[in-house]
């Protein structure tokens, strides 16, 4: 039987970082538990200390319902090597479409984010390779694909 699950990125900063994977996926800021005006009411209900508290929205969920909830923890070390895990942001279409049109699709997501805070790496663009994707980071330097 498959479980619920909720993905978790280890940050400095969770509003920057909520902020910026809510544009990408489209995601919305998650609102609080029902009952509490704030996500700071919940944390403090549940005893979190108040100087870890006000840091912003830290958790995005998927508007429809579809995607899994992301939270930012707050973690006090800096990332330092590659993620073992990332994000990957399907801009493209899939195959459906002709490689000039994915190409097209994938650039125009990629200065999207860009926009929002993302830093462009490089482009996976082989000769012979169906295939096109650029390689970005977010705001912290976490990696990510748009393809």
């Amino acid at each position: 039987m498959a479980v619920s699950y909720q993905l978790v990125i280890d940050c400095a900063s969770p509003e920057l970082l909520a902020r910026f994977w809510a544009e990408a996926p489209h995601y919305v800021l998650a609102p609080p538990p029902p009952g509490f005006g704030s996500w700071d009411e919940f944390y403090r209900s549940l005893g979190v200390p108040e100087e870890e508290l006000g840091r912003g929205p830290d958790r995005i969920e998927d508007p429809h319902g579809e995607g899994p909830p992301i939270w930012f923890q707050v973690v006090p070390e800096r990332k330092s090597v590659k993620n073992r895990l990332h994000l990957d942001v399907n801009a493209s279409g899939g195959r459906g479409s002709a490689l000039a049109t994915r190409r097209e699709r994938v650039e125009a997501e990629a200065t999207r984010l860009i926009s929002l805070g993302a830093i462009r790496r490089h482009t996976v663009d082989e000769e012979g390779l169906d295939h096109y994707a650029v390689a970005l980071t977010d705001p912290e330097g976490n990696e990510f694909d748009v393809y």
